[in-house]
């Protein structure tokens, strides 16, 4: 993706439509701590390969990507390969991000730029696959896929939302069931999963009457992605909740445009249904 990266770099982003990107992406949650700083890494992601720590992706010029080029930020982005010429692990999911456009991706990597730089050194991952560099690097091979990205983000209200769906929001990353390799497995999109991040539930969004959303209407799921709260008026909790509100200050779902909502929302509805009862 050499060619790609370089492509998507061309031409200097603008930070101001990267902040409604990084928005939806839910503020890239994985990479701020709690308590902050936004973007500092070092939030503990467990897997049933080992654990995993978030990196740091402010400007930092030791311990972030201050010193990285733009063309290495929209690598490790889209195709996973670091810095360093190494695969990161799955846990970062690059295989989602490669179909990122490339006006999407330079405009979040102005923005990434303008965090407050966070000298926070970088923890190392407690791996335990067999050679895990190798492993990484088996992975992408055999399950990353090959994912072409637009140039431009789609405009159309359907496609705009498969494209945010599926790309910079990854909604499938937590709703999509895993393979015992830790791929997603297609034929469950969106469906739920007992065991999602942390070990915990997560629910089916697919548009099934009994088991998933088909009651709700295009109006309560944009609601959802706004303020967190169900028709019920029950209220989202743990990574759900992060990724709407934002960890630390830094901006979630919730103030992305009402636009974007609104197309995950219309294309939710027209999925396939799946019939999955999630515990």
């Amino acid at each position: 993706d050499g060619g790609m990266s370089a492509r998507a770099v061309a031409v200097k982003g603008d930070p101001a439509r990267g902040a409604n990107v990084f928005a939806l992406a839910g503020g890239c949650g994985c990479h701020t701590p709690a308590k902050g700083p936004v973007g500092a890494g070092g939030v503990e992601i467990a897997t049933p390969f080992g654990k995993f720590y978030s990196s740091n992706i402010t400007p930092d010029p030791e311990h972030g990507i201050g010193g990285w080029t733009d063309e290495e930020i929209a690598r490790a982005i889209r195709v996973g390969t670091l810095r360093s010429g190494n695969v990161e692990p799955p846990v970062m999911p690059y295989q989602e991000y490669a179909g990122m456009a490339d006006d999407d991706l330079r405009d979040l990597i102005a923005y990434l730029r303008t965090l407050p730089p966070a000298a926070v050194r970088n923890r190392p991952h407690q791996a335990s696959l067999p050679a895990p560099r190798l492993s990484f690097w088996a992975w992408r091979v055999l399950f990353a896929g090959h994912t072409t990205p637009p140039e431009k983000a789609p405009t159309e209200l359907l496609a705009r939302g498969r494209y945010l769906t599926d790309h910079v929001s990854i909604c499938g990353d937590c709703h999509t069931p895993r393979t015992r390799f830790g791929a997603l497995d297609a034929s469950m999109y969106l469906a739920g999963t007992a065991d999602g991040p942390g070990g915990k539930p997560v629910p089916n969004i697919t548009p099934d009457e009994k088991t998933g959303i088909g009651s709700w209407g295009v109006d309560d799921i944009t609601s959802l992605l706004q303020m967190g709260m169900k028709p019920d008026f029950d209220n989202v909790q743990g990574a759900m909740a992060e990724v709407i509100d934002g960890i630390a200050g830094a901006p979630g779902y919730g103030k992305a445009r009402d636009g974007d909502r609104q197309a995950i929302a219309e294309y939710l509805k027209t999925i396939p249904p799946i019939a999955h009862e999630v515990d």
